[in-house]
Order: structure tokens, then sequence, then C-alpha cells
């Protein structure tokens, strides 16, 4: 099989959660240890450091894997979704998996996945470690997919968890209540490994410290802590919590023989997506006018993304936006602002939300703009309305954010 088949037959056969939704997802990590099994257990053969959290978590893996490929070491990176190519998931000091790794790997365990009825997540998850392993990586940063204590990566046993801050989000797999998320997300702090957390919330304290009790696990809220005012070429005011977390994280490392120099934080910080390669965060893709793109999909994600966005200074403002469908519009609605034209389009996933039907909604709380065939249709319109001081903002879903980049 070419990668292309390759890629076409994880897709069309595997059920994948950001595609499918609420189908792909399973409630146990039985298929995961089976396929760990199989692959010889490539968990145990790599450091690691866990990253959960309802936003955050992909910044701060980069941020991490950055300062630690500055260190000098050989850093796995496992994150998703991917924005343009598969292969963005699983990386190694900034360079992608090649495509030969990709097509063997699912060559050789086809027949596996056929009868074991993996999930695309489990499967992707099984072929980073395998990978990870195989290449003798120093340490590997791998970002949970979906909640933490059911999640295929939370097999591994790390050097820390972390856990960047909780929000609403997939409540129809976590729970609809902040606790009942924190529960799910602190299912990867592990016995007697230290816990990061990013975000001191009064709902999740407490369901955090009972977790790292019982664990004998020291825990720390890196909010609370004292950092010198640390800068990261991650544009957008939201990115100091990452940052904060990031950097008490990275003292844990230090306490457990990692040799990381201070020079080499702020070096990470600063060439994150020089060293990554990380895409889609508050990034600018025209000046004049000004296009911004922000993966922020959430209400947590898009509150910080719409307070960058009150720091701009335009004359009008164009946002090009999409959801997915099973997206709860009313916890994002009274976010987003009332002065500006939408551009409204659908990602073209399964799960994609029709245009009219975001239009028609959205129109109930007085936002106004108009439906369009695709999120390419969308974006031309915005750029063709534009004068060279208004602002176009692009976003609302991961799948509209990769369709422009």
């Amino acid at each position: 099989m070419t990668y292309q088949d390759t890629l076409n037959w994880m897709f069309s056969q595997l059920p994948m959660y950001q595609r499918q939704g609420k189908t792909a997802f399973k409630k146990d990590l039985k298929n995961t240890l089976k396929l760990a099994s199989r692959l010889n257990h490539p968990e145990l053969k790599f450091k690691s450091v866990h990253v959960a959290g309802t936003n955050g978590k992909g910044s701060s893996s980069h941020m991490l894997a950055s300062i630690l490929q500055e260190s000098g070491y050989k850093v796995g990176l496992y994150t998703s979704p991917h924005l343009k190519d598969f292969r963005e998931r699983i990386k190694i000091n900034g360079k992608e998996v090649s495509k030969q790794f990709v097509i063997g790997f699912i060559k050789r365990n086809k027949v596996f996945f056929k009868a074991n009825k993996l999930s695309f997540f489990e499967m992707t998850v099984g072929m980073a470690f395998d990978y990870f392993a195989k290449q003798k990586v120093d340490i590997a940063i791998i970002e949970v997919g979906l909640g933490g204590r059911l999640d295929s990566t939370n097999i591994i046993t790390p050097e820390v968890s972390v856990i960047t801050n909780i929000g609403l989000d997939h409540t129809q797999f976590l729970g609809d209540t902040l606790e009942a998320i924190a529960y799910e997300k602190g299912g990867i702090i592990k016995p007697r490994i230290p816990v990061v957390i990013g975000e001191t919330q009064k709902e999740t304290t407490p369901v955090f410290k009972k977790i790292a009790e019982e664990n004998y696990s020291n825990i720390v809220f890196a909010d609370k802590e004292i950092t010198s005012d640390y800068k990261s070429d991650l544009i957008g005011s939201y990115q100091s919590k990452n940052i904060k977390t990031v950097i008490r994280t990275i003292k844990t490392l230090q306490k457990k023989g990692f040799k990381i120099s201070e020079n080499n934080l702020k070096q990470g910080l600063q060439n994150v997506v020089k060293n990554t390669g990380l895409l889609g965060r508050w990034q600018t893709l025209n000046v004049n006018p000004k296009v911004v793109c922000d993966t922020g999909h959430n209400k947590e994600g898009l509150t910080y993304v719409m307070q960058q966005l009150s720091n701009e200074t335009f004359n009008k403002l164009l946002i090009v936006f999409g959801v997915v469908n099973d997206k709860d519009l009313t916890s994002i609605i009274g976010l987003l602002p009332k002065k500006a034209t939408y551009y409204f389009c659908k990602p073209d996933i399964s799960r994609g939300l029709d245009a009219t039907e975001l239009k028609n909604e959205f129109s109930k709380y007085n936002l106004k703009g108009e439906a369009y065939n695709s999120v390419n249709e969308a974006y031309e319109m915005a750029l063709n309305n534009a004068d060279i001081d208004d602002f176009v903002f692009i976003g609302g879903s991961t799948f509209v954010v990769a369709e422009i980049i």
C-alpha cells in the first residue's frame, strides 16, 4: 500500500472520535493493553511526561518538547488532532514520523487491528509508542486524546503528570460537571508520580488533591507559584498560564535529574514553532488585512481567544466561523462579538454542522452573517470584503483552521 492508501484505510475502516463523535469512544483500555503486549510493551522503554487538560495541553506539550530539545535531548512528541497531515501527531525533535514507518506499522498489524476492532486512536497511540521505543528517545511528551483515565495514552508511567485546566467540554463522555471531568482527567495521576496542575479551580482542586493523596503523589498548583516574566513565540495572552505550567513541570524534571539550564528554558519557550512545527495557535496568516486563526473551540478556549482579539486594533471585524454538530452553541455564542460580520461555514467532515443551521442559531443572538458552501469560500469572501485596516479571524473548530492553513 502507498502512504495515501494506508491513510485511507485508517480513516475509513476505523472509528475516530474527531470525525465520528461518540461512536468512536471506548470505555476501557483493554485493546490498548492488548496492542502494547503485541508490540512488546514499547511504553516501558522510554521516559515520558503525560499532559491532560481541557485547554492548553497542546501548546504546553509543544513548549515542553521545545525546551527539552534545546537541552540536547532526543524528544518524542505525540499530540492530536493533526491539522494537515496525520504524521504531525508523531514527531521526534520536530521531525514527523516517516511515511514508510506509518505504512510498515499498519501493514504488520492490520490483521490484528481488524480482528480486535481497534479504534483509530488506539492504533495511533500504539504506533507512536512503538516509534519512540525503536528510535530510543530520551523522553516523550504524550498528550492525552480525550479525558485521561480511560484514554489510550494512559498506559504509561511518566516522570510527571500535567493537567492544564478543567472546563465543560466533551460532556457526553466525561460528565457534565467540573468535578466529574476533573475525576476523569485526574485518572492520569499515578502512584508516587508528581503532578502539576495548571489552574486552581474551587470545584476541581479537592478532586485532584484527593486523587493525589490516594496515590501518594506530590501535587503542585502552577498558578500559585511566583515565576519570572518568561515569554514565548506562541502569541496570545492566554499562553501565560501555559508557560507557568510548563516552567513548574520543567522544575520537576530537573529534580529528577534532567539537565535543563535557564538558557535552555528561555530559548525553548522562544522557539516553539521552529523546534516543533506547532500550527494554529493565534497564528497570523496575513498582514494587510491582518488575518489570524486559532484552534480554540470550547468555552474556555474561546474565552482566551476573544480576550486576545479585544487587544487588537482594527476598523471592521470579519469572522469566518464553523463548528462540529455536537458543539453546545449556547456555551460559546455569548463570548462572540456582536460588532462583527460572520462568514458561516461547515468544516469538511461528517460531524460538521451545516452552515445555514449555524447562521440561524447565531441570528437568534443578533450575530449576523451569511452561510457559505465551504470553509474556503467563506474565507475568500471575507478577504474580498476586508480593507487593509480590517481584521479577519478564523476559528470555531480545529477542522476549520486545518482547511485554511
